[in-house]
């Protein structure tokens, strides 16, 4: 063992365990207990056993022969720098395609590549010639009944993934443990399961109602999964790097307050942190460590959810700088941590919460929506060991392992090409040493991620470099005297108000309704024209001929009725993710179009018409 293994063996030693949380686990979590015929299958899996016990299909009249797909090769987009002030050159930015004034033809998005030559083909067989049943990896063991964990090439994958690349500074003792889930709704579904016992208003008190906190917007799916639950919902206030830790409205302040007749006090934590849906925000690590004490001190259990987490965007602070004139500064803070990833793209994004996770208290979903498809519908929780095992507990009588098709078609794209001395050592293996194998080459996966991240930034610059040039409407008046003919007054209204967004798929628009001209003006068949309705009026204008664009509604995303009502119509979402390349810049295009003409709108009936053409239900 090398000196710096050993030293790293002796640190990983020296670590605490992670506490004791079961207090959290709902009667249901509590009561579950492991599954009888899983924990049969042991004996299923000594070398030529007559296996009569179960209830197993035979793989011969599975109709597949074998899984084949054309997939994307790792290199295939370009990646953008981890530090754009490093990047000085025309030519780097040219490669890059981040800078709106420099990039290639095309609005400031890279030419697609020759999708032909940046392909590569996979194909699983059904049957590998593989005498002994432990050692298969093919489609009679991907889609046969399997380990509640996952399908073992992907999971051992994933495992080493997480605990050597994405989070190495996890510092409890032994590290973190990971199950596969069938995407992040599919995971928090399974969080709901594992700490909540639902509550209903005609049998339960008020008093013990239990409660989560999230930020006062929030991606509103999470509050659909909660409310049957009959979850409260307790908002803490936001800003431009997420849930504010202290001060007026932040987590600190609203559990230090809580009325228990409200309910009880809130019990965890949803947070996205990276590229917040829909806000767009990153969350640095001194905000992390200020709310995980509050959750510490509060024991609030924090649930980490990252589909966005490769979307960070270096760029933003450089490109808005320069877009507004304004000095670029510094990255926020430095976050050493003593282990790294090995790779570069990996160490220059902000860092989870488990990296600072000395409790045990953080639970992280993963997917794979946003990095592979949404339609494979895959993902993964990582938690501490204990918690883990209750979600395996919940996956063995729910839902089981995710799709077999989905898991070894995912586990062939991002493993990519292995080294031969790689696989065989894990085709050695036995079942059980499978899932905790650590030999996997990660560089291929890793290079996808870092040309998403590039992609996606490009198409934020994009988006973002039209809306700067649209945020106020000037208005030059008439001269009144033909002595002041060659003089007239430039009035500038503002219209607009964003950030660059740092993450995510998204810009979080701020929308000056009260700086319309007909802002509070008295309708004929609505009484005043105030800020909800004019939100209404101009999404609608936004989707007649030739606008023709759609942005989402702030207020769908408001935590609260009264957030809704107090301040979510003055925002709206706008992805720049699906859309294609060129929609990209001629729907932004069209978007500031409609809001400078929506401005000009003077007459209350053209206002009052808009608003009826919203549907009623």
């Amino acid at each position: 063992m090398s000196p710096s293994a050993t030293s790293e063996a002796a640190v990983a030693s020296s670590s605490p365990p992670p506490r004791d949380l079961s207090q959290h686990y709902s009667i249901i979590t509590k009561n579950r207990n492991p599954s009888k015929i899983k924990a049969f299958y042991k004996f299923a899996r000594i070398p030529g056993i007559s296996n009569f016990s179960g209830g197993m299909p035979n793989v011969k009249y599975f109709p597949f022969d074998t899984l084949e797909a054309q997939v994307s090769k790792a290199d295939r987009w370009t990646p953008s720098p981890n530090d754009p002030l490093a990047e000085t050159s025309t030519t780097t930015k040219k490669i890059s395609g981040l800078s709106h004034a420099t990039a290639p033809s095309g609005g400031g998005l890279l030419p697609d590549p020759d999708f032909e030559a940046t392909s590569a083909r996979i194909t699983i067989p059904k049957v590998l010639n593989q005498p002994e049943p432990a050692l298969k990896l093919d489609l009679s063991t991907a889609l046969q009944y399997g380990l509640s964990e996952g399908y073992p090439p992907l999971y051992s994958f994933v495992r080493q993934f997480t605990r050597d690349v994405l989070h190495p500074n996890v510092p409890y003792k032994g590290g973190p443990e990971i199950i596969m889930t069938n995407g992040s709704t599919d995971g928090f579904s399974k969080v709901l399961e594992l700490i909540v016992d639902p509550w209903y208003a005609d049998v339960h008190p008020v008093a013990d109602r239990p409660g989560f906190v999230c930020e006062s917007f929030v991606f509103g799916n999470i509050l659909s999964q909660a409310k049957p639950h009959g979850l409260q919902v307790v908002p803490v206030e936001l800003d431009s790097q997420g849930m504010l830790a202290e001060g007026p409205g932040g987590l600190r302040e609203v559990l230090e307050n809580w009325d228990p007749k409200n309910g009880r006090r809130p019990h965890f934590i949803y947070t996205v942190t990276m590229g917040h849906n829909p806000t767009s925000g990153i969350q640095s690590v001194v905000r992390r460590k200020q709310l995980y004490a509050v959750a510490s001190e509060y024991d609030l259990l924090i649930i980490e959810d990252e589909p966005y987490w490769y979307l960070q965007f270096p760029a933003a602070r450089v490109e808005q700088a320069k877009a507004r004139g304004l000095a670029v500064s510094q990255a926020e803070e430095s976050y050493e941590f003593p282990k790294k990833s090995g790779f570069d793209f990996i160490d220059s994004l902000v860092p989870s919460y488990l990296n600072i996770d000395v409790d045990g208290r953080v639970i992280r979903l993963d997917t794979f929506s946003k990095t592979v498809a949404p339609g494979c519908r895959l993902g993964w929780i990582t938690a501490q060991p204990a918690i883990i095992e209750r979600f395996l507990r919940i996956t063995e009588a729910t839902t089981q392992q995710p799709s077999g098709f989905v898991q070894s078609l995912i586990a062939e794209l991002i493993k990519g090409p292995q080294p031969a001395a790689t696989v065989a050592a894990f085709n050695a293996l036995s079942l059980k040493d499978k899932v905790i194998f650590s030999g996997w080459k990660m560089d291929g996966w890793v290079r996808w991620l870092a040309g998403l991240r590039g992609e996606y930034e490009r198409r934020m610059v994009l988006m973002c470099s039209i809306l700067e040039e649209n945020t106020f409407q000037l208005k030059q008046s008439t001269p009144v005297r033909q002595t002041d003919a060659e003089w007239g007054v430039i009035t500038k209204t503002r219209l607009l108000t964003f950030d660059w967004a740092h993450g995510g798929m998204f810009v979080w628009a701020r929308i000056h309704f009260e700086n319309h001209p007909l802002f509070e003006a008295k309708g004929v068949d609505i009484p005043v024209l105030d800020g909800p309705t004019l939100a209404v009026a101009f999404l609608i204008f936004t989707t007649h001929a030739p606008n023709l664009v759609l942005g989402s509604p702030g207020n769908i995303f408001s935590a609260t009725p009264e957030i809704m009502a107090e301040r979510g119509w003055r925002y709206a979402r706008l992805c720049f993710a699906a859309e294609s390349d060129e929609n990209i810049e001629s729907g932004s295009r069209r978007y500031v179009s409609a809001l400078q003409k929506f401005w000009r709108i003077k007459d209350v009936a053209d206002i009052e018409k808009l608003v009826k053409e919203l549907p009623t239900s």
